[in-house]
């Protein structure tokens, strides 16, 4: 085993934390571990949130299903928001388009209109 900073050989064992042996080299004085497990989630479960996510899933429902706290999974949303472009080339904009009908009422709500029944 080598130092993580000085690559000496010359190490001593320096107890225990949360089951793991640490140690101590004796020439920088750097304390370290064998082995450092990687932090956070994996590829995996960030891939099945933001499918989840993109499927029509709230936030707090992934966080109830995949166990991963629901700030977690916006930030995911927006760091990969971040890597789309801005607007599409041309070439893929559709020639067709679904539009929703949209009604707005114009006037006021007590206002009285005046129709013409005689036609």
């Amino acid at each position: 085993m080598k130092c993580p900073r000085c690559r000496s050989t010359h190490i001593h064992k320096n107890g225990k934390q949360r089951g793991k042996q640490n140690y101590i080299c004796v020439k920088c004085s750097r304390q370290f571990i064998d082995f450092y497990e990687p932090k956070g989630y994996s590829q995996e479960i960030k891939r099945e949130c933001l499918e989840m996510y993109v499927n029509g899933s709230g936030f707090r429902t992934i966080e109830r299903v995949k166990k991963v706290h629901h700030t977690t999974v916006i930030n995911w949303v927006k760091e990969l928001g971040n890597t789309l472009p801005d607007t599409p080339e041309q070439d893929e904009i559709p020639e067709i388009t679904q539009i929703d009908e949209l009604e707005t009422f114009i006037g006021k709500k007590k206002q009285n209109l005046v129709v013409d029944s005689s036609e």
